[in-house]
């Protein structure tokens, strides 16, 4: 549920064709490209030289540029100016002067055609400081997948650097509105779109399973709200709600066993539980107030809900077994969209203070909160799943746009398409 999800988008009167495509087809260049711009700056950012990949200027993609966009996008690590430096990963440079020109590490790489049409990617990874080399690895890709390996390069310096994975290969689900509703799944810079579904018709609140492989979502096609799963690959969908009244707001298990949601089929809105076939459903709430936007703790045992059963809304956590639900936020008179980091450790949420912003509560100290962005259009918070980053949907400059921010709002990373209203983003898991 977004601020509005108390009046849910009606379907248009009349019903037009709608189209479930497996990730076959690019994402038009009017709304593939992103510009990412980054501000802010992070208390202990790691200096890092990044050099452009010899040859790259040959290759699609420049394999470089995206290495270091996604590693200064993390908030982690500062790039450093390196225009005009031609270094690659076969090279011996002499440390102790990157160490002078601020260095604290140091990449290099090229990007090689070869005769059978796909590139040999190469990278290796200098600590300056230690003046160690930490090694390298080559990739040999097919000229589609030159992004991903590119990501893949960043996410292996950043857990040779943090010790922590990288997101960058991961990939994010959002919504479109340009004409059409279109349901996207791109890398996670917002980069290398592909349609998952097009209708002229609403599609909300997209969910992605644990195992990166299928998406839920609720769509209006039929001119109510129907919660569908999706295999991200092939396209083929499967309807695992459409009871009576509306379907919404679903929410896989962490084992993907089971999605919660919010159905109105017994009178009002109430939690319940399914299994990921829309079998075995089971009412978690049952009272006259609007209980939804379920998102289940790391280990399984809780929902985190929104409900206006005290008056305004607010986060409740319930016992999934069955119990009392307790009042999570006490802080501002409205808190919707609750999304916990894949530790369970910190809970990400939109409140109405001076504005729509995301807030971070720390579940484990006390339930501590503070607000993370300057904006004040916030929708959809989702965590990245080594829970570093968080991805949102806001409108600044009279557009939408998504946006990344460091869980403690230093560093942030707006993306802005160039022709369409982009909502509801949602962070896959690793793999894909």
């Amino acid at each position: 549920m977004n601020r509005r999800a108390f009046s849910p988008p009606l379907a248009s009167p009349v019903r037009r064709s709608l189209i479930a495509l497996p990730l076959a087809a690019a994402m038009p260049a009017a709304l593939a490209q992103f510009r990412v711009e980054i501000s802010g700056v992070g208390a202990t950012q790691l200096p890092i030289a990044v050099i452009a990949f010899r040859a790259e200027q040959q290759a699609p993609q420049p394999v470089g540029r995206i290495v270091r966009a996604d590693l200064e996008r993390s908030g982690v690590f500062r790039p450093l100016d390196t225009a005009g430096i031609a270094l690659d990963e076969t090279a011996k440079p002499e440390l102790t002067e990157w160490r002078g020109r601020g260095a604290d590490a140091l990449v290099a790489g090229s990007v090689s055609r070869l005769a059978d049409g796909r590139f040999d990617v190469r990278y290796r990874l200098w600590d300056v400081v230690k003046g160690v080399d930490l090694g390298g690895q080559s990739y040999v890709v097919s000229a589609a997948d030159l992004r991903l390996a590119s990501h893949q390069i960043a996410d292996a310096i950043y857990e040779k650097l943090t010790g922590e994975k990288g997101v960058f290969s991961t990939r994010i689900a959002y919504v479109t509105r340009s004409g059409n509703y279109t349901l996207w799944v791109t890398d996670a810079d917002g980069e290398a779109g592909q349609s998952a579904l097009a209708s002229p018709e609403p599609i909300i609140s997209p969910a992605w399973s644990p195992n990166g492989k299928e998406l839920a979502y609720v769509s209006f096609e039929s001119r109510k709200a129907v919660v569908y799963v999706q295999e991200v690959a092939s396209g083929k969908r499967r309807p695992v709600a459409s009871f009576r009244g509306s379907n919404s707001a679903p929410a896989w298990s962490p084992d993907g066993s089971q999605l919660a949601m919010t159905l109105s089929r017994e009178g009002g809105s109430q939690l319940y539980v399914m299994g990921r076939d829309g079998q075995n459903v089971r009412r978690l709430t049952n009272t006259s107030a609007i209980d939804t936007e379920a998102a289940w703790s790391a280990d399984g045992k809780q929902l985190y809900f929104v409900s206006d059963r005290g008056g305004s809304p607010q986060i409740y956590r319930l016992p999934v077994a069955g119990g009392n639900a307790e009042r999570v936020t006490f802080e501002g008179g409205y808190n919707i969209s609750p999304s916990l980091s894949p530790d369970g450790r910190q809970m990400a949420y939109i409140s109405r203070s001076g504005g729509f912003k995301v807030h971070v509560m720390d579940l484990g100290t006390g339930g501590a909160s503070r607000a993370v962005t300057d904006t004040n259009d916030d929708e959809s918070p989702s965590f990245a799943p080594n829970g570093r980053l968080i991805i949102y949907a806001t409108r600044e400059g009279g557009r939408d746009v998504l946006m990344t921010t460091t869980t403690d709002g230093r560093i942030k990373a707006r993306l802005v398409a160039t022709q369409a209203d982009v909502r509801e983003p949602v962070w896959g898991p690793y793999g894909r």
